[in-house]
């Protein structure tokens, strides 16, 4: 008779992009069950130019990245608006909050809003308050102190759910 492998549990942060506020959320996977770790927000001074908030993102992602040692990331996609300045300024935030997991060597997977909606609530156009609701089920330890945190606990669950997919398919891609 042969024991089956134990699975070992997969530490996945979660991240929501923001020049003002960037979410983080940590949870454990563990099969399907998921444990809460940690969350909070990196807020850099609205007063500071675009590069040296660019930059507190980037060391407060780095302190977090240290202190909670995720082994995966997930990012939430840009949603594309009518303020085109806007738009390019979030994809700034968002290629720091790729660029520091992958400078720990940590993988990072992507997830539209939408998908993010419907993993976590069940309906891709659910707003805030359901995801919140649906958080405190998932994750009851969780208290998060502001939506962007919770809504990087979502983007952490949506992984947890998706990441043999999305790695699967980065395999099959060849990256």
């Amino acid at each position: 008779m042969t024991a089956l492998p134990i699975r070992q549990p997969v530490r996945i942060i979660g991240i929501d992009p923001g020049l003002r506020r960037t979410g983080w959320g940590v949870i454990e996977a563990e099969g399907n069950r998921l444990i809460y770790v940690a969350c909070g927000s990196v807020e850099p001074p609205d007063d500071l130019p675009l590069a040296s908030r660019l930059l507190g993102i980037h060391e407060g992602l780095a302190a977090v990245l240290s202190d909670h040692k995720p082994m995966e990331a997930a990012v939430e996609q840009t949603f594309i608006n009518k303020d085109g300045a806007a738009t390019l300024k979030l994809g700034q935030a968002r290629g720091v909050a790729m660029l520091a997991p992958a400078m720990f060597g940590i993988s990072v997977a992507e997830y539209a809003p939408n998908q993010v909606k419907k993993t976590v609530v069940g309906a891709g156009h659910a707003d805030k308050h359901q995801i919140a609701m649906m958080l405190k089920i998932l994750l009851p330890k969780a208290e998060p102190p502001s939506a962007d945190a919770a809504d990087a606990l979502a983007i952490a669950i949506t992984h947890a759910h998706h990441r043999q997919s999305t790695a699967l398919r980065l395999r099959v891609v060849g990256i």
